[in-house]
């Protein structure tokens, strides 16, 4: 005969569920799952801050003119003219007063003074190229000398004066002197051996600057 006691397997055991009994509460329906709370989205990415940026440097002071500007040649005859002028008038005088004092040194010193005089002669066309100016953005720069040369910078703020000079030599060969004044003594420039329509124009040009620079302090 068959075993009746043997416990039941399968679809039919899991649906066995136990009688309802009467009066009694009716079980709690089971809580609902919650679901996980939402992830805010993410924000983007903020770009990298750049570092600051550092002032650049002050630029360097800009040339107006790239070489220097030479005076005319025709200044060696000026410069010629006055040392023939003022050496043969000092040999003259040294020659009538040995003369007339019968003093044989002065004689030498003549003849010293004439081939001092020849020589310097000799050397005026080099020393007349030797002579130029610069115009740079906040001065003027002039040079002049062989052996020793001189530079000075002039400040465009500094010039109080900017003239014009022309001797009998200078007016005969259409030249000028452009001569700057300015508050030191040390500082004051002349410009030998310039055309007449380049130093009127050089005037005005610097004169219109100096005139800026003091308005900017």
């Amino acid at each position: 005969m068959p075993d009746h006691d043997q416990p039941m397997t399968g679809p039919a055991a899991a649906d066995e569920r136990p009688p309802a009994v009467p009066g009694s509460p009716a079980p709690a329906p089971a809580a609902p799952e919650l679901a996980p709370p939402a992830m805010p989205p993410a924000s983007p990415a903020m770009p990298p801050v750049p570092p600051p940026m550092r002032p650049a440097p002050p630029a360097a002071p800009r040339e107006i003119d790239a070489d220097w500007r030479r005076v005319s040649p025709k200044h060696v005859v000026v410069e010629v003219v006055g040392s023939v002028i003022g050496s043969g008038i000092t040999v003259a005088a040294l020659l009538v007063a040995g003369t007339w004092l019968d003093l044989p040194v002065l004689w030498w010193a003549a003849a010293a003074i004439g081939a001092i005089a020849l020589v310097a002669i000799a050397l005026e066309p080099r020393r007349v190229r030797s002579i130029g100016y610069r115009l740079r953005a906040d001065d003027l720069v002039f040079r002049r000398g062989i052996m020793f040369q001189r530079q000075v910078a002039v400040p465009y703020g500094r010039m109080q004066l900017v003239d014009i000079t022309r001797g009998p030599v200078s007016r005969a060969l259409g030249l000028a002197d452009l001569k700057f004044v300015t508050a030191a003594a040390a500082t004051a420039v002349t410009l030998p051996g310039l055309p007449l329509e380049e130093a009127e124009r050089l005037r005005d040009e610097l004169v219109a600057l100096a005139e800026t620079r003091r308005a900017g302090l």
